[in-house]
């Protein structure tokens, strides 16, 4: 069985008051995680094509207020 299907059962057999505390975590994990290839992907350069077409699409009237 390999580690992730470990993890699995762990995470199938908790009790209620452990996987509400389990599911809380990882979803702040999950965030931290996702904010940081965020940034790493920002300062590589990945997304300035993504941010100059949304400037330029600003630019051009082709947004609407959130």
């Amino acid at each position: 069985m390999s580690e992730v299907e470990q993890l699995e059962q762990r995470v199938l057999n908790l009790p209620p008051k452990d996987l509400a505390e389990f599911r809380a975590w990882f979803l702040e994990f999950d965030a931290r995680v996702w904010d940081q290839q965020i940034e790493t992907d920002l300062k590589s350069g990945k997304l300035a094509p993504l941010i100059a077409e949304a400037r330029t699409e600003f630019k051009q009237g082709n947004s609407r207020p959130l």
